[in-house]
């Protein structure tokens, strides 16, 4: 059942999102890497890779194509010279305010049929679901 839920969520929100009117085409990976370096403000890519659960190189290759289309950046390391840093662009935080809008909206749409206590029961079940996970669950 929980696979199938979350199947079912995941292609509603890549779907609903993909329809949105942003300015580029972006995939569910790609948005939750804007958002966990959106929460973060800075990162270092292979704190990334670890908050995402993937490979450093899943994250170079995702990062290079982001910073393509202007919504990523490097910067340098102010306390290590020999490292790099990650933060979005402008345009990408403009993005993300309307990323997490459309989202609130999905969700909206996808628990419409819940009754506020049973939101409130599955927000503490995922909570308690997720707690001492290593991945970010913040987005």
């Amino acid at each position: 059942m929980l696979l199938r839920a979350t199947h079912y969520i995941q292609q509603e929100f890549e779907a609903r999102l993909s329809s949105s009117d942003l300015p580029f085409p972006l995939s569910g990976s790609r948005i939750r890497l804007l958002l966990t370096v959106w929460g973060a403000g800075t990162i270092r890519m292979n704190e990334l890779a670890g908050k995402l659960g993937v490979k450093a190189r899943t994250v170079t290759e995702q990062v290079d194509a982001l910073e393509r289309d202007g919504l990523i950046r490097r910067i340098a390391d102010p306390y290590d010279r020999r490292a790099t840093l990650l933060e979005l662009t402008d345009e990408a935080r403009c993005q993300v305010h309307r990323i997490k809008a459309r989202q609130a909206q999905i969700s909206e749409s996808l628990l419409r049929g819940f009754t506020a206590q049973q939101r409130s029961e599955l927000s503490a079940l995922l909570t308690i679901f997720f707690e001492g996970k290593e991945t970010d669950v913040s987005c």
